[in-house]
């Protein structure tokens, strides 16, 4: 790219940014304007892509972190040719655009994630970067590459102060993710001002200190940006931050460098005196050089040559390596490579659904080559080993990942994962999904099947205290939408949920799970793995009709069934409702045949009582904090008991 070409696709993502947030009067040009260069150099020069096929699966993917940033990317996706017209940047940040006012997985090509909230992208590309060194492991061969892509990010300095990338940025520190490139719009500016009012530290230091090759540069000089990029990809060991000085707003006449340039309208004086300075008509709106079009439309074909001859190869690695080749479809297709031969349980055995739920995740491993992930440090506890070696910077062909106690950084890396075709699972204590909720919330939103193993689902935790016994997380985790919450009351049921979690494709899954054994339970109903397909069964019936039915989730299920026997002179039907909000989805003539209309119902849960109003009459739960003590004893100190729960019958 010449300097021409490249001052015309700077101009031109200038001129769009501004015109865009403009008509909104919504949106952040600070960073499309300071950054408009970097992006001519990305998607001219640096980026492998083809916006003829924009999943392509050996693609470099571009993460734009500082996701408020959006006209960036909008404007350089219309520029390559994915697909956004001027029409949609016309429309920017309306309802039902392409151009949302932060970048939306799904919503158009070119968009690898959803960014926005800041660190995000960061450490979703860590995901990324690490799919990559896996997928290569699996299924390049010698003197056969199929898979040899780079991870590109864009991150500014709210992305530096947000915890989560900093997890993130240590974990792939350690891992020597060589291939993710990360380039640090250093403008020094943030929200309410200079960076001096709360963030003096030496990000290069810090990135240093994790592991990353840590460059520096001139965010307008071209040459220099080039040769640090060729120093960070000969450098396969260490993750690169390249650090580049800019200014925010850079063109605004009066408004560069300033905290007011990031995230208002400039205004149409402030615009008409920038395009002026640009050798651009005052009064034009939404200007693209042609010289910017006449660039991409020959970089497109260049990049089209680049595409087919990895199609080649690929044709080749395919017909060479059948087995290979129908695991990678199996992967990319979102299902099994075979049935799973899931555990089988004896009735009345007592076993904790972490323990099954171990046992469970083993048998999918076989079936799901994909399914990979691990836990924040605590895989015993989490009961979520997988065989063979871990994944390492030394073994990258490993499917268990320790992710060390980074609970924010391991959802958002997960994403990453699922992103790349994987299907993660990810693992801590139920109390611990508020360190997480961010990046899950994350995966509900872009529709990815991560699974959430959530283990010590209750105060039955017992002697930790209150401090690590769930009391409003079942609640607080069901108010997400998109997001299915299964707490499987027994062994049987562990099996279901993952089956259940597995042949999600939508959107994520939790599974809570018991610290304390439980008893593989009698079930009632003959068919009732198939209709807790539908989110709940009858466990326990009655010969009449019932004048009383308990719900309950997990544990609480073996203590309804308990108070049922309790409650002499009661017809009780006990329900087993494995994902509550599935249930009440259902259509009313099918939850009348689990839960009869006439009948009083009352809910049990050890939690807070929150939504089981749309279910039942009364209930029995937890309504504050837990207690340090023996799990059963704090559970009855608590008045959660078969006793209190007969009574309310």
């Amino acid at each position: 790219m010449n300097q021409a070409a490249l001052s015309a696709i700077a101009t031109t993502v200038r001129c769009l940014s501004m015109d865009a947030i403009q008509k909104a009067n919504s949106g952040h040009p600070g960073l499309p304007l300071g950054c408009a260069e970097l992006g001519a150099l990305l998607y001219g020069e640096f980026l492998r892509h083809d916006p003829a096929d924009p999943a392509w699966l050996d693609r470099d993917r571009f993460v734009l972190s500082a996701g408020h940033g959006s006209m960036f990317l909008y404007s350089l996706l219309h520029l390559a040719g994915y697909g956004i017209t001027l029409d949609d940047i016309k429309k920017f940040r309306q309802v039902g655009s392409k151009t949302a006012g932060h970048p939306e997985y799904g919503m158009a090509p070119g968009i690898e994630t959803t960014t926005g909230p800041l660190g995000q992208g960061l450490a979703t590309a860590v995901g990324m970067a690490i799919a990559e060194t896996m997928m290569a492991a699996r299924f390049n061969k010698p003197g056969q590459t199929i898979v040899d892509h780079y991870t590109w990010v864009l991150a500014g300095d709210g992305c530096m102060q947000e915890g989560v990338a900093m997890e993130a940025a240590s974990l792939a520190g350690h891992l020597g993710l060589g291939k993710l490139i990360v380039f640090y719009d250093d403008n020094r500016i943030t929200i309410d001002g200079g960076t001096e009012l709360s963030f003096t530290e030496d990000v290069g230091a810090r990135f240093a200190a994790a592991g990353w090759q840590v460059l520096k540069g001139d965010m307008y000089d071209a040459a220099g940006i080039r040769a640090l990029v060729a120093d960070a990809k000969r450098d396969q060991s260490r993750p690169s931050l390249i650090a580049l000085r800019s200014v925010i707003g850079k063109g605004a006449p009066t408004l560069a460098g300033s905290h007011k340039v990031h995230g208002a309208p400039l205004g149409p004086d402030e615009i008409a005196k920038a395009k002026e300075a640009l050798g651009v008509d005052p009064e034009s709106q939404f200007h693209v050089d042609p010289a910017a079009l006449d660039f991409f439309a020959g970089r497109r074909k260049e990049l089209a040559d680049e595409r087919a001859a990895w199609l080649e190869r690929y044709a080749a690695w395919r017909s060479a390596e059948p087995a290979l080749a129908a695991e990678l479809d199996a992967m990319l297709a979102g299902r099994a490579l075979a049935e799973t031969s899931w555990p089988a349980w004896d009735q009345g055995a007592s076993v904790a659904t972490r323990a099954a739920s171990g046992k469970a995740l083993a048998a999918a491993a076989v079936a799901w080559p994909q399914l990979v992930g691990g836990s924040a440090d605590l895989t015993g506890p989490n009961s979520t080993q997988l065989p063979g070696l871990p994944y390492a910077r030394s073994n990258r062909a490993g499917r268990m990942i320790h992710f060390g106690i980074r609970e924010h950084a391991m959802a958002a890396v997960s994403n990453g994962l699922a992103l790349h075709g994987f299907r993660p699972f990810c693992a801590t204590f139920l109390v611990f999904a508020d360190y997480l909720r961010g990046s899950l919330r994350l995966s509900a939103l872009m529709g990815l099947p991560v699974i959430y193993v959530l283990t010590h689902d209750s105060v039955f935790v017992g002697e930790d205290g209150p401090t690590h016994q769930p009391i409003e997380h079942l609640a607080a985790l069901r108010a997400i939408p998109n997001l299915a919450v299964l707490r499987p009351a027994d062994a049987e049921e562990t099996n279901e949920a993952w089956a259940m979690a597995l042949a999600r494709t939508d959107g994520p899954t939790v599974i809570a799970l018991s610290r304390q054994n439980l008893p593989v339970l009698p079930k009632a109903d003959p068919v009732w793995r198939d209709t807790v397909r539908a989110g709940a069964y009858v466990i326990a019936s009655t010969k009449d009709e019932p004048d009383t039915t308990i719900v309950a989730s997990g544990s609480e299920v073996a203590l309804a069934m308990e108070a049922a026997k309790l409650a002499v002179g009661k017809s009780v039907r006990v329900v087993s409702v494995l994902d509550r909000e599935l249930f009440l989805s259902q259509p009313a003539a099918l939850r009348h045949t689990i839960v009869p209309p006439g009948s009083r119902v009352v809910a049990c849960e050890a939690g807070r009582s929150m939504g089981w109003d749309a279910l039942a009459d009364d209930f029995l739960g937890i309504e504050r904090f837990g207690e340090s003590g023996p799990g059963a004893q704090v559970a009855a100190h608590l008045g959660l008991t078969a006793e209190a729960l007969a009574a309310k019958l």
